[in-house]
C-alpha cells in the first residue's frame, strides 16, 4: 500500500471523512448509551452518534440525565418496571419499550441493558444497546434483531470490562468520574473495530478482520478529531488478517500511541509529522511503529508509566498480547515500536 498523507487542515478531506469517523454501529442504527450508577440517579455519561441521530437529541442535551426522559405518557409501565428490576439486580435485561424523539415523535426501541464490571466483579457502568424497531421487526421472535443486539452487547461488555480493569489497576484512589474521562475515546476506538467486524461478516464468518483496513480508519479518525493545522500524518499500512481479540488490543494500543503524539509531540511547534507503519513479521505476527518529529519524550521520563491511565492501558495490553514495546528517540521526536508475536495467547 502506498504512503498516504493526511492533512488535518484540509477541509475537503475532513468533509469526505465524516461518513467514516467514530460512528461504530451508526450505519446499522444500533445506538449505545453508557450510564454511571455510581453517580446520583445513574446518569448518562456517553452516547454514540447513532443515538443522537435516532433520538434527535444532541449529546449536550442528554449527558448527565437519567434515561427516563426518553419515556412518555404511553410508555408501558410493565416495560419500565422490567428495566428497573434488571438494573437493581445488576442483571442483563432485554425489553421493547416505547420512547419519544426530541420532536415528540414516538418509536419502539428494542433495548438490551447490561452491567459493566471491573476485575473484582463490581458494577461500574451500565451499557444500553438499542435499535429502533421498524415494521416487520416488532415480533418478539425477530431473531435477526435479537442476534445483532446480543452480539454487540457481549462484545462491548467484554471489552469495556477489560479496559476498566486496566484503568483501575494499581489505582485505588482514582475517582469514578476521572475513570470515565479516560474511557470515551477508547469506546470510540472499539466502535470502529465493531464496524469493521460487521463489514468482514459480509465476506466471511471467521473470527478475523482485515487489520490494515481497521488501523487505517482508526488512524484517520484520530487525526481528524485531534489533529491541527500544520500537523500531517503519514501511513504505510500492510494488509493482514488478524484474530478479532488481537485486533482489539492492538487497535487500543495504536489509539493510545497516536493520541499521545497528537496531544503532546508538537507543543509550541507550528508544524509536524506523525508517521504510522504496520507490517507482518516474516515469522508471523505484527510490527507497528508510531513516530513523530516533534519535541520528543524527555530522556529522564519513564514511558509508558503505570502512574498514568494511558500507561497502564498500554502496558496491560502489551502484556496480554505477550508482545514487546521499544521506545526510541531520534534527532527530532520519538518513535515507539510494538511487536506482537504470531499466535499470541492473549493472557489476562
Amino acid at each position: 500500500m502506498a504512503d498516504t498523507i493526511y492533512r488535518s487542515n484540509d477541509a475537503d478531506e475532513d468533509l469526505a471523512f465524516d461518513d467514516r469517523g467514530f460512528e461504530g454501529f451508526s450505519r446499522a442504527q444500533v445506538s449505545m448509551i453508557i450510564t454511571n450508577p455510581n453517580l446520583e440517579d445513574n446518569p448518562i455519561v456517553y452516547v454514540n452518534d447513532a443515538f443522537t441521530r435516532v433520538s434527535g437529541y444532541a449529546r449536550s442535551a442528554v449527558i448527565g440525565r437519567n434515561c427516563r426522559f426518553l419515556q412518555g405518557e404511553d410508555t408501558d409501565k410493565a416495560a419500565v418496571d422490567m428495566l428497573r428490576a434488571g438494573i437493581e439486580a445488576e442483571d442483563t435485561v432485554s425489553v421493547d419499550i416505547l420512547n419519544y424523539r426530541a420532536n415528540g415523535a414516538p418509536f419502539i426501541n428494542r433495548l438490551v441493558v447490561s452491567p459493566i464490571v471491573d476485575a473484582d466483579g463490581t458494577t461500574q457502568y451500565f451499557i444500553g444497546i438499542q435499535k429502533e424497531l421498524r415494521r416487520g421487526e416488532r415480533n418478539p421472535d425477530a431473531d435477526a434483531v435479537n442476534d445483532q443486539l446480543m452480539e454487540v452487547q457481549n462484545r462491548v461488555q467484554s471489552d469495556l470490562s477489560m479496559i476498566i480493569s486496566m484503568i483501575r489497576q494499581q489505582s485505588g484512589a482514582t475517582s469514578v468520574p476521572d475513570d470515565f474521562a479516560a474511557l470515551s475515546r477508547r469506546i470510540e476506538t472499539l466502535q470502529l473495530l465493531y464496524e469493521e467486524m460487521k463489514l468482514s461478516d459480509t465476506q466471511s464468518n471467521r473470527g478475523t478482520i482485515q487489520m490494515g483496513s481497521f488501523i487505517s480508519r482508526l488512524a484517520c479518525a484520530i487525526a481528524h478529531t485531534m489533529g491541527r493545522s500544520g500537523v500531517r500524518m503519514n501511513m504505510h499500512i500492510e494488509q493482514s488478517e488478524v484474530p478479532i481479540e488481537v485486533a482489539t488490543r492492538v487497535g487500543l494500543v495504536v489509539s493510545e500511541l497516536l493520541t499521545n503524539s497528537f496531544q503532546h509531540a508538537f507543543d509550541r511547534l507550528d508544524m509536524g509529522l506523525v508517521d504510522i507503519r504496520m507490517s507482518q513479521l516474516s515469522a508471523g505476527g505484527l510490527r507497528v511503529t508510531v513516530s513523530d518529529d516533534g519535541t520528543g519524550i524527555p530522556r529522564d521520563m519513564q514511558w509508558p508509566s503505570d502512574t498514568t491511565v494511558g500507561g497502564r492501558i498500554i502496558n496491560g495490553l502489551i502484556e496480554g498480547l505477550e508482545g514487546t514495546l521499544q521506545l526510541g528517540r531520534g534527532a527530532a521526536g520519538s518513535f515507539v515500536t510494538i511487536d506482537v508475536p504470531a499466535g499470541a495467547s492473549l493472557s489476562e
